[in-house]
């Protein structure tokens, strides 16, 4: 296998088998230079029926032509280009003949290895700015003269290099867009693809369709077909177990394995006495009759929790969460006969999140189904949602034929209410939890507001605050009701849930569930928080 193959993007499993999506889709390829934003820009670049692919900044331009990419994009990074160890790219990307985009980090590192010039800004500039757009530019095309846009940086372009052109300017960076049309080489400073930049998606289809000439061939119903006929290669004898909450993303999965593999798909449905209140009871009623396939029920609530007991710090409570997911399939392997494969829902932004594995972005969590897996799993995975983003599981559920009920429902986490009881995790403050959360769920569905946001859920924080309940003082819990509403779940704002129906929420938890009295609401967006506390 070529060095270019075998970087190509992963869709199925995280240990090394991949699919050749490139070779069957336009592709751009996108440079991870260590940014937040890099799935981001995959992101929008998909919503624009273009397939992309992370690739890691280390990528050679050998490797990448193999791969016949019709554009390329560098990403932003944290780094400023003349810092020394600072990663540059292969020079060679910019004699392919193809086009390519820097943006921000990217911008800059264009100006530094083509003969410009980075420096240090006098004046940074984080959120949002005014540009001027100066001249033609295809990058630009049908944009007004002045855009609002979103900026991140703390150094800028002094100088373009020799053959380009300045295209665009602010009042506090004199280069702010940069082109040279004959090489189809362009460079901006901001972020189009965070939506706070007005015309940001404009910018990148001008590039993929303008520039690059895409045609915009990809689709989820092709994908669809790509992966059944992947897992059917991986997997081409032998059961699929297949770890499933009733979750949007464990349904997909199982409802892909059903159609590639048929009976040898095993569902599991793991009880670990941290779900959400009647989960289990909801799921044994609705996960056979809605999907079509029969479910393994597993009682292994006592052992998950004796196995939290005393432990506090979230990533350890990840690292037992994930450890245990896996003694218990384990357990459930033995019992079937030929039980090798075990498949779960793991989903691009938690990759992104658990570690670096494209580039050298910052780790922010780990993440069950990634970091959580010990070294010796006992079985091939398979992943085949692993480079999907949210919006596009749901619309590969929607082909595949998945009732809403299963499409439209919000994220819950692997490790469950784990990582919503902030500090140690006892039976009681589960079951303190789950009244909680079951209340501000049910008047989110009967005030019909369920659906207007993304992820709603309630999180136990670990203090105590004093309280009057008649005329006895009190010192007790404090809950704190989260909702948030995106399209991707890599940005998020706080959803502004009406005043009364917060107070009545709030009014609720205090008087119905026992040692909780006060809730507060999480205002925070991500960035900067993210949308579980854990």
């Amino acid at each position: 296998m070529s060095g270019a193959a075998s970087r190509r993007a992963n869709v199925v499993n995280l240990r090394g088998r991949e699919t050749d999506l490139a070779s069957r889709h336009e592709t751009v390829l996108v440079l991870d230079f260590g940014s937040q934003y890099t799935q981001l820009i995959a992101r929008r670049l998909r919503e624009n029926r273009v397939y992309c692919e992370v690739h890691p900044c280390t990528m050679t331009a050998a490797e990448a032509s193999e791969l016949r990419p019709i554009g390329v994009i560098l990403s932003g990074g944290p780094q400023s280009v003349y810092d020394p160890g600072a990663p540059h790219v292969d020079g060679g990307f910019f004699e392919l003949g193809i086009p390519v985009l820097g943006i921000c980090y990217g911008l800059q590192l264009i100006a530094h290895q083509l003969g410009g010039e980075v420096e240090a800004s006098g004046k940074r500039e984080y959120g949002r700015a005014e540009i001027d757009l100066g001249g033609s530019s295809d990058l630009f095309d049908n944009l007004s003269a002045r855009e609002t846009v979103w900026m991140s940086h703390g150094d800028r372009v002094a100088c373009a290099p020799g053959g380009f052109k300045r295209i665009a300017s602010s009042d506090s960076a004199p280069v702010v867009g940069i082109e040279n049309a004959e090489r189809s080489i362009y460079g901006i400073q901001f972020h189009p693809e965070v939506s706070h930049t007005v015309s940001g998606d404009e910018i990148l289809r001008n590039f993929l369709y303008r520039i690059c000439g895409a045609h915009g061939d990809w689709a989820m119903a092709s994908y669809l077909e790509e992966a059944v006929a992947t897992i059917r290669r991986q997997a081409p004898e032998g059961r699929v177990l297949c770890g499933i909450s009733g979750g949007v993303d464990s349904s997909v999965v199982a409802a892909l394995l059903r159609r590639a593999v048929g009976d040898r798909l095993a569902a599991v449905f793991v009880d670990t006495g941290l779900l959400r209140k009647d989960e289990r009871r909801h799921m044994e009623n609705n996960l056979g009759t809605g999907l079509g396939l029969p479910v393994i029920v597993v009682d292994a609530g006592k052992r998950f929790l004796s196995a939290l007991s005393g432990v506090s710090d979230p990533e350890e409570k990840r690292r037992i969460i994930g450890r245990v997911f896996i003694e218990v399939f384990q357990a459930e392997a033995e019992k079937l006969q030929g039980a090798g494969y075990l498949a779960q829902g793991t989903l691009y932004p938690d990759v992104i999140e658990s570690v670096s594995v494209k580039g050298p972005s910052a780790v922010i969590k780990t993440h069950h189904n990634v970091g959580g897996l010990p070294e010796q799993l006992g079985f091939e995975l398979i992943e085949p949602l692993r480079m999907l983003f949210k919006d596009e599981v749901r619309q590969l559920g929607r082909e595949l034929g998945l009732p809403e009920e299963f499409i439209g429902r919000h994220p819950f986490p692997g490790p469950g209410l784990g990582v919503r009881i902030l500090g140690e995790i006892t039976p009681e403050r589960v079951r303190t939890l789950q009244q909680a959360d079951a209340i501000f769920i049910q008047e989110l569905r009967s005030r019909d507001l369920y659906n207007k946001v993304s992820q709603a859920f309630a999180v136990l924080l670990p203090v105590h605050t004093v309280g009057v309940m008649g005329d006895s003082r009190t010192y007790e819990n404090v809950v704190a009701l989260r909702a948030v509403e995106t399209q991707d779940f890599m940005t998020a704002d706080w959803s502004p849930l009406p005043h009364d129906f917060l107070g009545l929420v709030a009014n609720r938890i205090v008087n119905e569930v026992r040692g909780v009295n006060r809730v507060v609401y999480d205002v925070t967006s991500k960035p900067p928080a993210t949308i579980e506390w854990e």
